[in-house]
């Protein structure tokens, strides 16, 4: 068992807990500020950068960190103010008109990349044989048919066109070309687009049909000589899951990330998940984290960091007595009003009071009826003839503001009361 004075904690070992408290509470600041979501599955299905299925993106993904670019996923609405390249993929119930609102903020912010959905994904139904089901990683999906995409003419201009599917014959062969490229695409389903006047083709199939386009506007135009890129790929197999199991169609995929990157000069792709229902709403803590506001939080926890510190450096560890912090009696009442009276540095008030109660004194020694200073100086000439008279000494005590002076005139008249 540790003595009265000991501590719970050592100083290290508080200053251990309250360091890493601390450290616990900024992480929890950031990763709550950062929009980051815990709860759910990103894998689940649907098309967008976390999904691992045909129709996901997450290859893409990877492959565009083994290109060189720095790669994020966004779940927060920041990530839609990158300055890098951003990358889209809206799903089939998306609102054209924010879609275009937009576009229409990136035109001054950077590039953007945007991928069309277009297959019917189900997940594998409970009776499938075990034998397949077996198979089945988390995320894979079953492709149920190309889906029609309407809301892609009701972008305005620049922006809108018509976005249309075929399914081509046995006799047909699915190919591709485009970045000095060319190939064959994963099915027969086929989406494209014939593209407007203010866009040009990236990439096209054997029948001429645009695959992916740039919007460029038309000439003479502010969109035209100011506005940064906005690709579209109206063929998302040229990019997902499904469509990089092939080289070639991997070489294409990278060269129409560079080409919207203006051609590698912008160094880092952002994929937003926002858009697919996994975003995180603005709060107190991600505002406190981003500029202009980003400099009183730093200061804030700068000033937390010194108080702390002041705080180890000014409180040690419990100091205590033998005995009770409040003892009872006389004595500890006598020392309990002697500290105040020290802590008050009012030691000048006390020469008149203690005089009084030495006058008292010495007239129940010397028989008097009342403590009167000429009575007591006459009484005292008569029994103590060499001392000094009550009435100086008093006069003096009263009159000293030093404490040196006080004590001594307070030992003066307790060695009268003593020799009497």
């Amino acid at each position: 068992m540790s003595g009265p004075g000991a501590g719970a904690f050592s100083r290290g070992g508080a200053l251990a807990l309250v360091a890493g408290g601390f450290v616990l509470f900024l992480a929890l600041i950031w990763l709550l500020g950062s929009g980051a979501q815990f709860l759910g599955n990103a894998n689940n299905g649907d098309a967008h950068a976390s999904a691992k299925g045909l129709n996901g993106y997450a290859a893409l993904v990877r492959l565009t960190e083994e290109a060189g670019f720095a790669v994020e996923r966004s779940r927060s609405p920041a990530g839609l103010e990158t300055e890098g390249l951003l990358v889209l993929t809206p799903p089939p119930e998306t609102d054209p008109l924010e879609l275009a609102k937009l576009l229409k903020k990136r035109e001054a912010i950077g590039p953007t990349l945007v991928i069309l959905p277009k297959w019917v994904a189900l997940r594998p139904p409970p009776d499938l044989p075990k034998e397949a089901s077996d198979k089945f990683e988390p995320g894979w999906v079953m492709l149920e048919g190309a889906a029609p995409l309407l809301w892609s003419e009701s972008l305005p201009a620049p922006y809108g066109f018509k976005r249309e599917s075929e399914e081509l014959q046995p006799d047909e062969e699915p190919g591709w070309e485009g970045f000095d490229l060319s190939g064959q695409l994963p099915t027969r389903s086929i989406a494209y687009t014939e593209g407007e006047t203010a866009q040009e083709p990236l990439v096209t199939d054997s029948a001429g049909h645009w695959l992916a386009l740039r919007v460029i506007g038309t000439e003479g135009s502010d969109f035209y000589e100011n506005a940064h890129w906005t690709v579209f790929v109206a063929e998302p197999d040229l990019l997902n899951n499904y469509g990089l199991a092939d080289k070639t169609r991997a070489e294409a995929a990278i060269a129409l990330l560079s080409a919207a990157a203006y051609d590698g000069d912008v160094g880092s792709v952002t994929f937003d998940l926002t858009m697919n229902g996994f975003g995180a709403s603005e709060n107190l803590l991600t505002l406190a984290f981003r500029p202009p506001f980003l400099a009183a939080t730093l200061c804030l926890l700068l000033a937390l960091l010194i108080i702390g510190w002041r705080a180890f450096q000014r409180f040690g560890p419990a100091a205590s007595d033998a005995g009770p912090q409040i003892a009872f009696g006389k004595q500890r009442l006598i020392a309990n009003g002697a500290s105040l009276i020290l802590r008050a540095r009012r030691l000048h008030l006390l020469g008149a009071p203690y005089a009084a109660l030495t006058a008292r004194r010495l007239a129940e020694r010397l028989g008097l009826q009342r403590a009167d200073a000429a009575a007591i100086d006459a009484a005292l000439a008569r029994r103590l003839p060499n001392e000094e008279p009550f009435s100086r000494r008093a006069a003096r005590l009263e009159g000293a503001t030093k404490p040196s002076d006080i004590l001594g005139a307070a030992q003066a008249l307790d060695d009268l009361t003593a020799k009497l």
